[in-house]
């Protein structure tokens, strides 16, 4: 069984940073594209930030300069350095990938971290 766990979510004051990291666990062969989606309230979700395996990135316009998508191969984990951070930002952040288990490449999905950004 694979899973995605993210963390370092919490509350944060306009202007201040945080950053996320999304773990992988179980026998995983290889992670494809990971991607950090977030939820506001009452709104869709939507796609913040992707990184392909071999560390191609692309941002959404509303995060582009304040985001940074990292990830460490070895660690089997993604991060999401969140700088800026704007009230806009609030959100449930979930990280999303496909990974291979053996001979069997799934998507997957994280239950999500929480980010409130308010004074």
């Amino acid at each position: 069984q694979v899973q995605l766990v993210e963390s370092g979510g919490g509350l944060v004051q306009p202007g201040g940073s945080l950053r996320l990291s999304c773990a992988a666990s179980g026998s995983i062969v290889s992670i494809y594209t990971v991607h950090w989606y977030r939820q506001a309230p009452g709104k869709q979700r939507e796609v913040a930030a992707s990184i392909t395996r071999e560390g191609s990135t692309n941002y959404a316009d509303s995060v582009k300069g304040r985001f940074t998508i990292s990830r460490d191969n070895a660690k089997n984990t993604v991060y999401l350095q969140m700088d800026s951070l704007k009230p806009e930002d609030t959100a449930v952040y979930y990280c999303n990938a496909d990974v291979q288990r053996g001979l069997v490449r799934r998507n997957y999905w994280g239950p999500g971290t929480q980010v409130t950004v308010s004074s």
